[in-house]
């Protein structure tokens, strides 16, 4: 069994509301995305991680989704890994914002903790769009009292080497990089 920190319990289940990045797009095998790896980290602990990755999923789908995920799986931890497809579609981040702070009040009204992955876009969407659409994620951590991830690619976006072609998804060299980036903010919570 895997030690625990001090003052670690174990979470009954961990439920990734997510796109196309948690659900592994474009990877020979979506169990082997960052996802998949968390699973096998804490597998030794019993704890379930639920992968409720969509591709292409937005903030309003996820909205749409969480409360048929809460009931079923009674997380004891969310991980919110929305909006990047929201900033693709050029989607108001006002909306976006309005939708995730849903996702987060509701899945803190059933007593559980919310760890939010923040994303960004291409540039191409303009400088006012992309500050406007990056200030989403900050606000709402701070303003919602949850744990956030700045950026989830940091040093995978960009990274020819950890990007698939499309220029947008991470590839299998990049999940570990990606788990990493999740676990340093996850552990504290559990």
């Amino acid at each position: 069994m895997m030690a625990l920190l001090p003052g670690w319990s174990v979470a009954r289940a961990i439920v990734v509301l997510g796109d196309s990045i948690s659900a592994g797009y474009g990877l020979d095998n979506p169990d082997q995305g960052w996802v998949g790896l968390l699973q096998a980290k804490l597998k030794p602990t019993g704890t379930e991680v639920v992968n409720a990755g969509i591709s292409g999923d937005t903030s309003a789908g996820g909205l749409a989704r969480v409360d048929a995920l809460l009931d079923r799986y009674q997380p004891s931890v969310v991980l919110l890994e929305l909006g990047g497809n929201d900033g693709l579609r050029g989607l108001p981040p006002a909306q976006m914002a309005d939708n995730l702070g849903e996702i987060i009040r509701r899945v803190q009204a059933r007593q559980a903790k919310v760890l939010l992955l923040g994303m960004r876009i291409p540039p191409n969407y303009g400088k006012r769009y992309n500050e406007m659409f990056e200030a989403v994620f900050p606000e709402l951590a701070q303003r919602l009292g949850v744990a956030y991830v700045p950026f989830l690619l940091e040093g995978v976006g960009g990274n020819n080497g950890l990007m698939q072609p499309d220029g947008l998804h991470p590839n299998m060299a990049a999940q570990p990089v990606l788990l990493q980036r999740v676990w340093e903010k996850l552990a504290p919570l559990l």
